[in-house]
């Protein structure tokens, strides 16, 4: 006797059939490629090294693997190729999400060659950035970026990255607690990627995600779960936190609540407190976090480009003007702590019970003196006559124009979430 199944749950079978057939396919595209590239590797490039992921037990226990690559291939070391053809993925009048601030043609930049570099890891690929695998993989899941404003702007290049494949009137865009919280939603996968203000990660006095310029910093020492309550349940977490340690002063911290009239505030070796920060993470973590459900990483330190001697550049120089890499393969400017990388490795070496990913990104974005927003940008004051005549005087050497380098932080956390 033959079975007929009701008309709707054969079609979700068939759906179901067609995504495993799809990533089964995807996954073996990959590897073949993958597996011819690393015939030809070479000695990686002299960088900090910091392990990519704590080990904490087998890999492919981790969940969103969909394979481990058969390779010790670092992808954080390699160099940057110039590539018309595949750079970049989107032109930036095709997403809507960024912000103004990173819309760098739109606001005048002449040139576009910072948008056509490719990252190629030595001895191997990347693997394709496939926005469908994606949001197949994302089903019914949150992702969440938790940061500063660079993180923020990883976010939004991600969006970027994926929005393209949906329907108009299947995505939305929304913010919440007061612009704290982003949320990008694809209806039809019920998946959703999100970005929370949260610049230290723990409580201070500069969480106001549109208020927040504020030259005395002060953070609250073990205070997480302010932010951190918003964090639970989510599947992916990506934090990254560093810029906003960098005062060039100690740190304050504030034993207490923000609130009390009576203050007590203690300075502290900017090490020290981000050793307490990162800590502070660490614990939340191993407490709320499943590793069974939720992959965690973190994104080292961003850097920026503030004085062209660095590099070997004309004296009273910086990122303005700037059109293409450094090509010194061991460039490590001084806007980079290696003792704040050394503090971020301990701490997370030491986890033993949530697996941690580091995202590297630090050497490959050392490298792109031509990547930020420069002047290009909106600029939230009125500029003087004076600065108008200087344009290095108001350049943007921190954050990163959109499409570009960010681009290529998200194409190594998608190596590291499926192909690690």
């Amino acid at each position: 006797m033959k079975v007929l199944l009701p008309l709707n749950r054969r079609r979700h079978i068939s759906s179901y059939l067609l995504t495993i057939s799809f990533i089964t396919f995807a996954t073996v595209l990959y590897f073949e490629f993958e597996d011819f590239t690393c015939l030809l590797r070479r000695p990686a490039t002299t960088h900090l090294h910091l392990n990519e992921n704590v080990d904490v037990g087998n890999d492919m226990d981790l969940p969103f693997i969909i394979q481990k690559r058969n390779t010790s291939c670092d992808i954080f070391a390699g160099q940057w190729v110039y590539d018309e053809m595949a750079r970049p993925f989107y032109a930036e009048e095709e997403c809507p999400y960024i912000q103004p601030q990173l819309t760098c043609q739109a606001h005048g930049r002449p040139d576009m060659g910072y948008q056509h570099w490719r990252w190629k890891p030595h001895g191997c690929s990347l693997p394709s950035f496939n926005a469908t695998l994606m949001w197949e993989m994302l089903r019914g899941k949150r992702m969440m970026y938790v940061g500063d404003s660079l993180n923020r702007g990883q976010f939004v290049s991600m969006v970027c990255l994926l929005h393209r494949v949906l329907p108009d009137n299947a995505k939305s865009w929304e913010t919440f607690n007061g612009d704290s919280l982003t949320v990008f939603t694809a209806k039809e996968y019920n998946a959703s990627i999100e970005f929370y203000w949260a610049p230290f990660l723990v409580e201070s006095n500069s969480d106001n995600a549109v208020i927040h310029r504020i030259t005395d910093r002060i953070v609250r020492a073990g205070s997480i779960n302010k932010h951190a309550k918003h964090w639970k349940g989510v599947d992916i977490l990506v934090f990254n936190t560093y810029l906003w340690w960098m005062t060039g002063q100690k740190m304050k911290i504030l034993r207490g609540s923000f609130e009390s009239e009576m203050r007590d505030i203690k300075e502290m070796e900017t090490e020290d407190a981000y050793r307490l920060a990162l800590g502070r993470l660490v614990r939340w973590l191993e407490k709320n976090v499943d590793p069974g459900r939720t992959r965690v990483f973190f994104a080292t330190m961003s850097p920026s480009h503030g004085r062209s001697e660095d590099w070997g550049g004309e004296a009273g120089g910086n990122c303005y003007n700037q059109t293409g890499p450094i090509e010194n393969a061991s460039y490590w400017g001084p806007s980079t702590s290696k003792s704040m990388m050394q503090v971020l490795k301990e701490v997370f070496s030491a986890s033993k019970i949530v697996p941690i990913t580091v995202l590297n990104i630090t050497q490959l974005s050392e490298y792109r003196k031509d990547a930020h927003t420069q002047i290009y940008k909106k600029q939230w004051n009125p500029l003087t006559p004076e600065q108008l005549a200087n344009p290095r005087s108001y350049a943007d050497c921190v954050h990163w124009c959109l499409p570009g380098l960010q681009d290529t932080w998200n194409e190594v956390l998608y190596a590291k979430l499926f192909f690690p």
